[in-house]
């Protein structure tokens, strides 16, 4: 009889008939009753008030109603958290029973009630069970201390589980071990310190590797994600762990096949080479590759996303394989569109013939947006291999003469960019291009169109009427067209200056006068300016010669595709982003390929992060500052003037009476009646020592009000203001007996301030003010008393600035390290509050790096020191960010595009002479930026993280 039977009863009185059921002499009675309680609870039935009759049920030795009960209990256990206690004492006892299934099953079932009460008596079983003679029972208990650990982690440290289950990897049997290797993993990326819990040693590996052979596929799958976490000592043994890997790669389970190519990827960077071994690993990873394309699609997606990682960092692997990506008929097209990527990146002259055939085919497909990649993809090829241009342009032009609207507006997109990379070459294809000018709709293709004319204005005779004919429709374009059609008719005016004047006019007001459009109207007003001022500087930045665009623009960047091809298999390497982008909370320390060491016969590489800075980088020979004093001490700041010029430093803050002021003792009565002291010194200083200097007169002589919207577009006559916070509320009036206090932190010229709003909030008056700061990382205080000198009625506020000065024996290191602890009093009471210094108010002016000293500075600095963070809601573009940051003292050194996204290289140094390099990703259309932060000083990472995340939603 089928068990569906339990899941249709709808009587009344149900609870009560089952309640006499499950307290029957008969076992079959009993047997029943649970059953559809199951079925009750399984449908989403209350069956709460059940819950002592069940658990009277647990003294069985029938194992089906054991595990139903058990079930049963699993569910209401959270919220019948006193009745589950009834369970244990059943449950210890099942813990010592005969039978093993039992006792995993207790030990299983105790582990999966997430109750404070059950989990005390848990660790007793639980120790007994990891040292059962039966494996069953130790593979179900390790799995149980990773369940215990996400419950209680200190309990699971306190117990001394994990060493139990570090003794278990070296178990007979196998499964055992990739249990034990399984709740280690899981354990370790729960765990703040990460690996250290889960050391693989040589001796560790061997086991590991042993039982390889002998577990289930998810155990091997368990098993090779622990090995590619393990750095071999040499490249011998990093070959003799591949040796025993390679077998996997002929494994029918998909995971188990990318877990094994994951341990070759990385492993193989240790190797020559040159070496015979590594041309061996890739003729044996090519076959398991091409088989996994064989599956069904869902499977051939995820493979694909593998192989694009794959091929980008060794593209030999695959390079004799182009067949077995080209598209069938019946491929879904996100499988159409990942196989298209890939045979863009493995073609080569060898076989662009057979490619562009393919491509040619493509694109007279139905699917509009396979069409589209398409022809696309051919543009590609043509910049790629440059034998092949030629053949490319070739096939683009039978494209254009298909008139299929679509596939004519791609084409005029793709040789745009082919006029990019070979300028001068086939300019003769233009007359047939404008031909199509009347059927293009799309943004795109009309600001690649009109960047053509513009570009070959000098060869096309009727370049004027041509953009006249775009200039009619100005206002109704993209704002995309409008921009390409502003650059468009000044290139055209500054070639032909004849006869153009009328339309460069008409554009430039169009432009700067009816558009609502920023960027259009900033790079009009540029564009006036240089026209009106000085023609031939205007042809010099216009007409410059373009960099050629890059081969392959797509490319991931080096740091992340070495941390993506550590997660092969995982769902970073199918979204191509690390977890950090799409785990909540996720922002550890970055995953790398290791390295050849120094004994391997040739020298150790640079850091893969390095390399990609040496990439982004232009380096210029110049002297690089000097790196003497680079860490400085954040408790121990040098006050001593930094130059010889700075001959009169800040004097020190008041002397105050520690025994009559102190923060957490409240005695501030001493300050109740004190008068204001003036700083004693006989000209305005900086903060750290020196004489303000004089405003510096507006550039050239020019009055700033002559200048009109250009003089605020050129930022003549204004000084860049820094980012100042907005006030926060520090205290709170109904906690505070009336007092409400909000403030901020700012910097100016040179000198630190705390800006703040005092209302009062009471019926009565408020006076006899008073501040106290504790300690701090910085040695901040006061430079003089708080200053509020008439009393404060109800309901009045009033704004003070309070300057402050660093002194060195007010300093002490704070967690964190921009901590200030603040005392206010009045005669009222005194109320204390803990506020953030944003660490941006300590950025020099000389925190701007020369690039090459940048690249020498990200080489020397370990990659254990970066930090990683993710700032989010940021809708600002990258050249906002620059800009905003810039008012901060944190410089962009380098700026590279990289696959649609920008990377800013930064750089910060604080007044202790601490260096701070920063690298900042900017994706368009994303509010979601990543920030990767180094110093050699670990601790000021979070504190500059707290800085970006303030000035960029400021």
């Amino acid at each position: 009889m089928s068990d569906s039977k339990y899941f249709t009863t709808t009587k009344k009185g149900e609870i009560y008939e089952l309640k006499a059921d499950l307290n029957s002499d008969k076992k079959e009675k009993k047997k029943e009753a649970v059953k559809k309680v199951i079925a009750s609870m399984t449908i989403g039935k209350d069956v709460s008030s059940l819950f002592p009759d069940v658990v009277n049920c647990m003294q069985t030795d029938n194992l089906e109603l054991k595990k139903l009960v058990y079930l049963y209990l699993m569910n209401y256990a959270k919220s019948q958290p006193d009745m589950a206690i009834m369970a244990v004492n059943t449950f210890v006892k099942d813990c010592d029973d005969t039978n093993p299934l039992i006792r995993a099953l207790a030990v299983r079932t105790m582990g999966c009630i997430r109750v404070d009460k059950i989990t005390e008596y848990l660790c007793e079983p639980l120790r007994k069970c990891l040292k059962d003679e039966d494996p069953y029972v130790q593979k179900t208990a390790a799995v149980c201390v990773a369940k215990l650990y996400d419950i209680n982690p200190q309990l699971v440290e306190d117990q001394g589980f994990i060493d139990q289950l570090k003794d278990l990897l070296t178990a007979s049997n196998p499964m055992v071990v990739a249990n034990a290797v399984a709740a280690l993993s899981e354990i370790s990326e729960a765990s703040p310190s990460g690996s250290a819990l889960f050391d693989l040693n040589s001796q560790t590996i061997n086991k590991l590797l042993t039982a390889l052979n002998e577990c289930t596929e998810w155990g091997q799958i368990f098993i090779l994600d622990s090995l590619a976490n393990f750095t071999p000592k040499d490249e011998k043994e990093a070959q003799s762990i591949c040796e025993r890997v390679t077998p996997r790669l002929a494994h029918a389970n998909a995971a188990v096949v990318l877990s094994a190519v994951k341990v070759l990827m990385k492993f193989m960077e240790m190797m020559d080479p040159s070496g015979d071994y590594i041309d061996t690993l890739v003729k044996k990873l090519s076959p398991p590759l091409v088989t996994l394309l064989s599956a069904e699609p869902e499977v051939q997606y995820v493979a694909l996303r593998n192989i694009n990682l794959i091929v980008q960092k060794r593209a030999d692997i695959l390079k004799h394989e182009m067949k077995v990506f080209f598209v069938k008929y019946n491929d879904p097209i996100y499988v159409k569109l990942e196989k298209l990527d890939i045979m863009i990146r493995l073609a080569s002259q060898g076989n662009i013939a057979q490619v562009l055939a393919e491509l040619k085919e493509y694109a007279t497909e139905v699917d509009v947006d396979f069409v589209r990649k398409s022809v696309r993809a051919i543009g590609r090829c043509a910049i790629k291999v440059e034998q092949s241009a030629e053949r490319c342009v070739s096939t683009l032009l039978d494209l254009i003469q298909t008139k299929v609207n679509y596939v004519v507006q791609e084409a005029i997109v793709v040789i745009k960019d082919i006029f990019r990379k070979y300028p001068n070459k086939y300019e003769s294809i233009i007359a047939t291009l404008c031909e199509n000018l009347d059927t293009l709709d799309e943004p795109e293709a009309r600001a690649s169109m009109i960047w053509i004319i513009g570009e070959y204005a000098e060869r096309i005779d009727n370049a004027d009427e041509l953009l006249e004919s775009f200039v009619e429709g100005f206002q109704d374009e993209n704002s995309q067209v409008q921009l390409q059609l502003l650059t468009a008719v000044v290139k055209l005016f500054l070639k032909r200056p004849q006869n153009t004047q009328e339309l460069v006019q008409s554009v430039l007001t169009l432009s700067t006068q009816n558009s609502d459009n920023p960027d259009l109207r900033d790079r009009g007003y540029i564009y006036w300016r240089l026209l009106s001022t000085d023609p031939a500087a205007a042809k010099n930045v216009v007409l410059a010669e373009k960099p050629l665009i890059s081969e392959e623009t797509d490319l991931i960047e080096p740091t992340l595709l070495d941390e993506l091809i550590c997660y092969i298999g995982s769902l970073a390497s199918v979204y191509h982003k690390p977890p950090s982008a799409f785990v909540e909370g996720r922002a550890g320390a970055r995953r790398a390929l290791p390295t050849r060491s120094s004994g391997s016969g040739s020298a150790s590489p640079e850091p893969a992060a390095a390399q990609q800075v040496q990439e982004v980088l232009t380096v210029i020979p110049t002297t690089p500052a000097s790196q003497n004093d680079l860490l400085g001490d954040l408790v121990n700041l040098d006050l001593g003037p930094s130059n010889q010029q700075f001959m009169s430093p800040a004097p020190p803050a008041p002397a105050q009476d520690s025994s009559s002021f102190d923060l957490l003792g409240g005695g501030l009565d001493s300050l109740l009646d004190a008068q204001p002291q003036p700083i004693q010194q006989s000209t305005p200083s900086m903060g750290l020592g020196g004489p303000i200097p004089q405003a510096a007169a507006p550039p050239g002589g020019v009055p700033p009000g002559n200048l009109g919207v250009l003089g605020d577009l050129f930022g003549v006559g204004s000084a860049s203001e820094e980012y100042v916070a907005p006030k926060e509320v520090w205290l709170e009036a109904p906690k505070c007996k009336g007092l409400e206090l909000k403030g901020t932190f700012s910097k100016r010229m040179n000198n630190y301030y705390m800006d703040m709003t005092f209302t009062n909030k009471a019926m009565q008056q408020m006076s006899g003010f008073a501040i106290q700061l504790n300690k701090n990382s910085f040695g901040l205080v006061p430079a003089q008393a708080l200053n509020i000198s008439s009393p404060l009625n109800a309901n009045q506020h009033i704004d003070v600035s309070l300057q402050l000065v660093i002194n060195a024996q007010h300093m002490q290191r704070m967690d964190p390290l921009m901590n200030l602890q603040v005392a206010i009093k009045n005669n009222i009471d005194v109320f204390y509050f803990s506020a953030l210094v944003p660490m941006y108010l300590f950025f020099t002016a000389d925190g701007n790096m020369d690039k090459k000293y940048f690249l020498n500075s990200w080489k020397d600095i370990p990659s254990q020191n970066e930090s990683a963070f993710v700032i989010n809601n940021v809708t600002l573009n990258s050249d906002e960010i620059q800009e905003k940051l810039n008012k901060s003292k944190v410089f962009t050194v380098a700026k590279r595009r990289v696959e649609g996204q920008d990377m800013l290289y930064q750089s910060m140094k604080l007044v202790n002479n601490v260096e701070i390099l920063a690298e900042l990703k900017v994706q368009p259309d994303n509010p979601t930026l990543n920030l990767a932060i180094k110093s050699k000083v670990v601790d000021v990472a979070p504190a500059v993280f707290h800085s970006f995340n303030m000035i960029l939603h400021g």
